[in-house]
C-alpha cells in the first residue's frame, strides 16, 4: 500500500507539473483575456450603473440610466425602430441576395472563378474606401447613377438625403459586400450529394422544386450560420452609416451603435454608453436564443435521423 501510494503520489505530481507547464504555455492567452476582455466587460457592468463622464471619478446612480433610456430618452425609441428595421428587412434581404448569387455562381459558366473573385472583392475593400465609392455612385450631383438618369431626362434620386430612402441605400451597400456569405454558401452548395437532384429529376422535379426541396433544405447549416453572424453585426452597424450619413438625414439612419458612440465619445456619458452596450447585449443575445430554439425546426444536418 505504502508503495502504491507513493505511485500515485508521483503520478500526481507529474500531471501537476504537466498542468502547469500548459498554464504556462496559453499565459499569454489567458493574461490577454483577462485584461482585454473579462476586465473591460466587468468595468462597463458597473459604469452602467454610475454617473461617469471620464473626468470625474464615476457616481453610483443605480438603475437610474436604464431608467433613463427607457422613459427620458425620445432618441433611444428612434434609435431602436432604425436599427430593428436593418435586422428585420436588412438581414434577410443580404442572406437571400448572397445566397441567390452563390447558387448561380456554383453553375458551370464561362470564367467562372473571375465572377467568383468579382463577387468576393467587394468583402475585403476597406470601409472606408466602400464610403467613398457609394458616396460617389450615390451623388445626386455627379453620381453614376444619377448622373445616368440625367441624362435621360429622369428624375434623381436622393438615395442618402431622402430619410425614406437612406435605410434602404445602406441595405444596397450591405448586399453588395456579402462576398464573405457567398463563399460559406458555396462551400455548402458544393456539399450537396448530386444523387438527390439525380433522384428528383427522374421523379419529375422541376429546376424550381430541386431548389426549394433540395438545395435550400441541404444549406440550412450555413443558412443558420449566416443569419447569426449578419444579425449581430448588423445590431452593431457603425462604420459604413457614421462614414455614409453620420445618423442623418433628420436622424433616419441614426443606427444604436451610432447613438452609443455619440453618447460615449462625444458627450462623454460613459455611464449612460455602457448602459446602452448592455441593453444590445441582451438584446443579441435573446434575438440569438430564439433562432437557435427555432432551429430545430428548420435546420436539416445530415445523417440526423428523427
Amino acid at each position: 500500500m505504502t508503495a502504491a501510494a507513493a505511485a500515485l503520489a508521483n503520478r500526481q505530481r507529474r500531471e501537476w507539473a504537466l498542468t502547469f507547464k500548459g498554464i504556462l504555455f496559453v499565459s499569454p492567452w489567458l493574461l490577454g483575456f483577462i485584461f482585454f476582455t473579462i476586465y473591460p466587460v466587468g468595468a462597463s457592468l458597473y459604469y452602467s450603473l454610475t454617473r461617469y463622464d471620464v473626468l470625474r471619478p464615476p457616481l453610483f446612480v443605480g438603475l437610474e440610466n436604464y431608467t433613463l433610456l427607457f422613459t427620458h430618452d425620445p432618441m433611444f425609441s428612434i434609435v431602436v425602430k432604425n436599427t430593428l428595421y436593418m435586422v428585420i428587412v436588412g438581414v434577410p434581404t443580404t442572406l437571400v441576395v448572397a445566397f441567390l448569387l452563390a447558387s448561380l455562381l456554383n453553375n458551370d459558366v464561362v470564367a467562372r472563378p473571375v465572377f467568383r473573385t468579382i463577387f468576393y472583392i467587394p468583402s475585403i475593400v476597406p470601409a472606408v474606401a466602400t464610403a467613398m465609392v457609394w458616396l460617389w455612385i450615390y451623388n445626386t450631383q455627379w453620381g453614376m447613377i444619377n448622373s445616368t438618369l440625367a441624362s435621360l431626362g429622369l428624375r434623381i434620386i436622393p438615395f442618402l438625403s431622402d430619410p425614406a430612402l437612406a435605410k434602404p441605400s445602406l441595405i444596397i451597400i450591405a448586399c453588395w459586400a456579402q462576398g464573405g456569405s457567398i463563399v460559406i454558401f458555396l462551400a455548402a452548395l458544393q456539399d450537396v450529394p448530386r444523387t438527390l437532384y439525380e433522384a428528383a429529376y427522374v421523379d419529375g422535379a422541376n429546376s424550381v422544386r430541386r431548389f426549394w426541396h433540395i438545395t435550400i433544405p441541404m444549406c440550412t447549416p450555413s443558412i443558420l450560420f449566416v443569419l447569426i453572424t449578419e444579425l449581430i453585426g448588423t445590431f452593431q452597424s457603425f462604420t459604413l452609416p457614421w462614414l455614409l450619413t453620420e445618423g442623418g438625414p433628420n436622424n433616419a439612419t441614426e443606427l444604436y451603435g451610432l447613438y452609443l458612440y455619440r453618447n460615449a465619445f462625444r458627450f462623454f456619458k460613459m455611464g449612460y454608453a455602457s448602459a446602452l452596450a448592455w441593453i444590445l447585449f441582451l438584446v443579441i443575445v435573446v434575438f440569438t436564443l430564439l433562432i437557435f430554439r427555432s432551429s430545430a425546426r428548420w435546420v436539416y444536418y445530415g445523417g440526423q435521423v428523427d
